[in-house]
């Protein structure tokens, strides 16, 4: 069965209590952690740490941003085109500025890609193949990330360090298992679950694995890995830690984890918490993790303003109900 032939499958909705609960409970979450860290540092930290930013700290959060939503952008673009709703690199780079914008001035941290997936796939006339692009790009994105660091946190000391065998091992195993799942995924069947694994076995390997796709897949995602990391360690010197890079690597890394759990309110929560108790586990305080959290959402949010001129630029008047554009 070809690519195109494969329907996308249509998720069944969550009971509107449920979304209610969750569309509460994560950015509760982000303000639990926020209370816990004031109540434990003081507000000190938060504050002293957006005092510290300066202005060749704006200047690089403004460049590697640059870089690293354009490697964003070119990753979507591949796993877009790899999925038959082609995506040209500049509307690419719009909307990932657009998106980076929204995540870091919305709760939960991932509404910029929701509003991004349902834009292009609209533009693209193919809504359900538009947010599987996304949400397969991000997915790849993250699993480069977690292979970088796994690799990293192995390779220099963090207080993770001793757990990173058993991390590995399970990591290997999940793969193993998704793997031998993909290959047992039935060629025909009417069921709803059996649609869906056809539709992502073959998004797998049309849009992350074939080809032309995947190296670029790969490049992007350690990029933009790397432009992350780069950013938390000009946080991390902006607010007056002065460890070695061997050091210092690892604890931001961790706090970059962080931010996958979308929990956050408007970018901030977990990461400041995992940065603290990072920073105090490897000898160095929890005010310094917290303000180095801290600057680093001021220097991301910075780094996204271009974002808020094309949502400006690029405002629509609202479909009418009934409008399938």
């Amino acid at each position: 069965m070809s690519h195109a032939a494969v329907a996308g499958p249509v998720p069944a909705a969550a009971p509107a209590p449920a979304r209610s609960f969750w569309a509460w409970a994560r950015p509760l979450a982000g303000i639990a952690v926020l209370a816990a860290l004031v109540w434990s540092v003081g507000t000190g930290p938060f504050l002293a740490g957006l005092r510290l930013i300066d202005a060749p700290a704006l200047a690089a959060a403004l460049g590697i941003g640059a870089i690293t939503t354009v490697c964003c952008a070119w990753r979507w673009s591949l796993v877009a085109g790899g999925l038959g709703v082609r995506l040209p690199l500049r509307a690419a780079v719009a909307h990932c500025y657009r998106a980076v914008f929204l995540n870091s001035t919305l709760p939960g941290g991932v509404l910029g890609d929701v509003h991004r997936a349902v834009r292009h796939g609209r533009d693209a006339g193919d809504v359900a193949r538009g947010v599987r692009a996304v949400v397969w790009e991000r997915t790849a994105g993250q699993v480069v990330q977690l292979v970088i660091a796994v690799a990293v946190l192995a390779a220099l000391p963090s207080p993770v360090r001793p757990y990173l065998p058993a991390v590995a091992a399970g990591l290997a195993a999940v793969a193993l298992a998704l793997a031998l799942a993909a290959r047992a995924v039935p060629r025909s069947g009417a069921s709803r679950w059996a649609r869906a694994a056809r539709t992502a076995v073959a998004d797998v390997r049309a849009g992350l694995l074939a080809r032309r796709t995947w190296l670029g897949v790969v490049t992007a995602s350690a990029v933009v890995v790397a432009g992350h990391l780069a950013t938390f360690v000009v946080a991390a010197r902006t607010a007056g830690a002065d460890a070695p890079l061997s050091r210092l690597v690892p604890l931001t890394l961790l706090a970059l984890l962080a931010m996958g759990l979308p929990t956050n309110v408007g970018g901030f929560g977990p990461r400041e918490g995992v940065a603290a108790w990072a920073f105090a586990a490897a000898g160095l305080t929890a005010a310094q993790g917290v303000a180095t959290g801290t600057v680093y959402g001021a220097l991301v949010l910075v780094a996204s303003l271009p974002g808020a001129a094309v949502l400006l630029i690029h405002r629509r008047p609202v479909a009418e109900p009934g409008d399938c554009r």
